[in-house]
């Protein structure tokens, strides 16, 4: 391949400063340069420069560099000619190109030289879109995944030189990309930051002047290129019967897995379950390390000759994954068996390719979905799923989503229907033997014909599954959004200086249609007005009040407390969805007259009727959901099952109410999706409460089915992985000193730590927390994460495994929700007893029916869950037998209450008694 840049000098700089705001005193205290000539780094600079000015101890944590460093050096002037001659003739590359260059430049100008004018690029932008798939596009993590060497990173001369090396391998990641996705790519990069876009377009251009086939692993589909699908399954393997003794098992494992007692033992239970017509369901406690995944599958899947089929639900993404990519594949090498399996989610999952390529001639609106497309089209190259998680976003609220997700309609007849992702999925899924889902799929789809017939269920991490339940039949009626919909609809029909009214004037039917449906929106808001009263003057029934911290009210009800027998609620309901309909139809009579007026006008009307479109399915939306709180309504009997939340935005304003509402008893709902399988098998690590599984089966709703209960063993010395320490001389939980002494153990106790997990129950205490240690010197090489403050948790969770060392300050899902697969986590710190909040609606709820129905709720509820969380936290350590960790309680309320030793009889290992000043004597020791 022709050397496209021979003639082109890169010059790849990165800088360290004492701040980010140039304008207000920061100065750079180091200048890193690498060369690139013909693809090769052929030399480096470094320049530590002296700033005059104190470098803040954040700076010093991030960089290494102290005031020390830079003392006596040449200040900015003395470098400012060499710099430039480095510069001279080059291009200039930076990680964050807008960060770089702009500094540089105000330090020269302020030293009296010319700015640069150096064709600039950026490395960001360009490694996003040629690798689509990295999870984190931070330098430091981008030079681990691609396996590239520098010694120091956050140090401007090994920052320099390994930006520079990325660079040299997005050159030639891009040079291999087809023609027709580099032309494409070329095509859309002139909105790239500065002159990013000149890199791909000279390499489009090269490229595009040699005659290179198509590779024979693609295939071109219009001008989009795509790895070729595979929709036939790959049969190999052989059948065979199920090995009954240990001399078979182990004839079987020789040589790919370990034979392990009490892994044997829970495959022969799940097997004779499966194998007994009398039983329909099976609880199992399996504790970490046990191979429970393994077990399962092994004990099911010599059942599946007979067409039937097994699913396995899980609760995340994570764990699913884990289970195709791992389990699996090692189940088929160890059995042999002629087996296959597919994950099964939501069509929103998967790219729609028509969507996606009318987006590309729809123009750019911002540069984030700029880089987005040129991502995705990038990752066509290479996926055969068409999943988009495999592009590791921890969020999908970028508004091209909404164009590109596959709406789950079967595709005949559009261009690219041969090749649709979710269709390609669907008869992958028809085919497969193992079928594996998440908790909220299945609780939503378990009539789908794709489980088949009288399929098989395994529930993974059952202790989750009721929640995940009712979880997913949770909604809500946002009134304030529907008032803001029609806003804007009416802004669309009557106000704009491109509405509908001011451009088509003329047309006598479509001035008809407007006058009266104007009528209709304002006397639909009126009938949102009047649920809003209604729902509110109903505010002296909840049986709990709180005001958020953004100011919002929130009040709690039971059904019977909101809609009494007195309420005009469901009659107001009734005639708000009469009227929502009336517009809504009225709104598509507009929209069809436009598609007629469309040909005759010469302005561009499209963009104005795809939002009207957008606001069509907008009132849709709306009217679905209010139809769903309708049959909630309808039926007295059930109506106290649910809980009923209004969120007052402004609690003196009766017409800023939203109503959510929230499932209390999914008994009904459990009963129904056990009804569509056979032989369902409930596993978990932590299901036993007390010895015994009465919690799991209450929760899971399994009293009246014919059940088998196993509680299996380790397969390790558990006391030889796992340490757990209880601070006994911790103050009162709800002191400010119990902050402040968390924070201190925190600050001084983690030098020999590496990954480590702090559990709270508060996210306000989660800030207060973050806050005072997020600037410590003694925490510098800890990357520090905090729930609501570092971003999504998904976010966190990703940066937490990518990282070298990292603490995050976590509460809710953080003790068994997120998962840390593949990272080893050192220290688990309890902060407190992991007791639910009674302040959160649902809590106050769910507790509030039980005390109706004469239960204590704190032994029968509140204790249990929190024990059950407790032991998870505690599982966060010990995942294998290859782990070992500390789980370290602070919360004193361990030793001074009587519920205490609810939560000593779960440890399984003594607990290792110790005071502050002993746990810090402890950390002092391992040094």
């Amino acid at each position: 391949m022709a050397k496209i840049f021979a003639k082109d000098t890169f010059a790849v700089v990165d800088l360290e400063t004492t701040g980010t705001q140039r304008e207000k005193g920061h100065h750079i205290i180091q200048f890193g340069c690498a060369i690139i000539k013909n693809m090769k780094v052929v030399k480096t600079y470094s320049f530590m420069i002296n700033p005059h000015h104190e470098i803040p101890q954040s700076v010093v944590n991030l960089t290494g560099i102290h005031n020390e460093d830079v003392q006596g050096k040449d200040d900015f002037s003395v470098y400012a000619p060499k710099i430039i001659e480095i510069l001279k003739g080059t291009v200039f590359v930076a990680h964050n190109v807008d960060f770089d260059l702009p500094f540089l430049n105000y330090e020269l100008v302020q030293h009296g030289y010319e700015a640069l004018t150096n064709k600039a690029i950026d490395t960001v932008e360009l490694a996003k879109i040629a690798f689509p798939t990295l999870p984190s596009y931070k330098l430091s993590d981008l030079t681990a995944q691609l396996k590239i060497k520098h010694l120091n990173p956050h140090k401007a001369d090994s920052d320099a030189y390994g930006t520079a090396v990325l660079l040299i391998k997005i050159i030639h990641k891009l040079e291999s990309l087809p023609q027709a996705t580099l032309n494409t790519l070329s095509s859309l990069s002139s909105s790239l930051i500065r002159d990013t876009s000149w890199l791909i377009t000279t390499i489009a251009d090269n490229l595009r002047k040699q005659k290179r086939p198509l590779g024979s692993n693609y295939m071109q589909v219009r001008n989009i290129i795509l790895q070729k699908q595979n929709d036939q399954l790959d049969r190999h393997g052989e059948n065979a019967h199920f090995p009954i003794n240990d001399d078979e098992k182990k004839k079987l494992f020789k040589g790919k897995l370990h034979f392990r007692r009490a892994q044997v033992d829970l495959i022969n239970h799940l097997h004779k379950f499966v194998n007994n017509p009398d039983k329909r369901a099976m609880v199992v406690e399996a504790p970490n390390g046990t191979g429970k995944t393994f077990s399962y599958l092994f004990a099911y899947a010599y059942q599946l000759y007979s067409g039937r089929k097994l699913v396995v639900a899980t609760p995340t993404k994570v764990l699913q994954e884990q289970i195709i990519d791992h389990e699996i594949p090692q189940l088929l090498k160890v059995t042999k068996l002629d087996l296959t399996a597919e994950v099964v989610k939501s069509s929103s999952h998967y790219l729609d390719l028509d969507g996606f390529v009318q987006t590309i001639f729809q123009g750019t609106p911002n540069k984030n979905t700029l880089v987005l497309q040129m991502q995705i089209l990038v990752w066509l190259t290479e996926t055969k799923t068409g999943d988009l998680d495999e592009l590791n976003l921890t969020n999908y609220n970028a508004p091209l989503f909404a164009q590109i997700q596959h709406p789950g309609d079967a595709r005949v007849g559009s261009r690219f229907a041969s090749v649709d992702f979710w269709n390609l999925a669907r008869k992958r899924q028809e085919e497969a033997d193992i079928l594996v889902t998440n908790h909220a799929y299945l609780a939503n789809h378990y009539m789908d014909t794709i489980w088949g017939q009288n399929p098989y269920l395994v529930i993974d991490e059952a202790h989750r599954f009721t929640e995940n339940v009712i979880s997913s039949r949770n909604d809500s009626l946002r009134f304030e959004a529907l008032w803001g919909v029609l806003s804007y609809l009416r802004n669309l029909l009557y106000f704009s200086n491109n509405g509908v009214e001011n451009q088509f004037n003329d047309n006598v039917q479509l001035n008809f249609l407007l006058k009266k449906l104007d009528s209709q929106i304002l006397e639909l808001i009126q009938c949102i007005n009047d649920l809003q009263k209604d729902l509110y003057a109903q505010n002296k029934n909840a049986v709990n009040k709180t005001i958020l911290a953004n100011g919002t009210l929130e009040l709690s009800f039971q059904g019977k407390g909101l809609f009494n027998k007195n309420s005009q609620f469901k009659q107001s309901l009734g005639k708000f969805q009469q009227k929502l309909e009336e517009v809504r139809e009225l709104t598509n009579q507009v929209l069809f007259e436009l598609y007629h007026e469309q040909e005759q006008v010469l302005t561009n009307t499209e963009t104005l009727l795809s939002e009207i479109t957008e606001q069509i399915d907008r009132l849709d939306y709306y009217s679905e959901k209010s139809y769903q709180l309708a049959d909630i309504l309808s039926d007295s009997q059930n109506l106290d099952q649910d809980g009923f939340i209004l969120m007052v935005t402004n609690p003196d304003d009766p017409l800023s109410t939203n109503l959510d509402w929230l499932m209390l008893d999914a008994e009904d709902v459990l009963n129904q999706i056990y009804s569509r399988f056979d032989h369902i098998a409930f596993i978990s690590a932590t299901l036993t409460s007390n010895h015994n599984f009465d919690y799991a089966i209450n929760q899971l709703a399994l009293s009246n089915m014919s059940l088998v209960e196993y509680i299996g063993k380790s397969t390790f010395n558990i006391k030889k992985h796992l340490q757990v320490i209880a601070v006994n001389n911790m103050p009162n939980p709800d002191s400010e000193a119990y902050e402040e002494d968390i924070e201190q153990i925190l600050i001084n106790d983690l030098t020999n730590k590496n990954h480590v997990l702090v559990l709270m129950t508060n996210l306000e205490k989660i800030r207060t927390v973050f806050m005072a240690i997020m600037n410590s010197p003694e925490l510098k090489d800890f990357e520090i994460l905090a729930q609501g403050i570092s971003g999504s948790n998904n976010r966190i969770a990703k940066r937490f495994v990518i990282a070298k060392k990292a603490i995050i300050i976590g509460a809710d899902s953080f003790w068994e929700g997120i998962d840390f697969h593949d990272c080893g986590i050192d220290t688990v710190f309890a902060a407190r007893l992991p007791f639910e909040s009674p302040d959160q609606p649902e809590v106050r709820l769910r507790q509030k029916k039980l005390e109706d129905q004469g239960i204590n709720v704190f032994e029968k509820d509140s204790l249990p869950r929190a024990v059950i969380r407790f032991r998870q936290g505690m599982g966060r350590l010990i995942r294998g037998e290859k782990d070992h960790g500390q789980y370290i309680i602070l919360d004193p309320r361990l030793w001074s209450k009587e519920y205490g030793k609810a939560f000593l009889q779960v440890i399984p290992v003594k607990v290792k008694k110790v005071t502050k000043e002993e746990l810090k004597e402890l950390e002092n020791k391992k040094k």
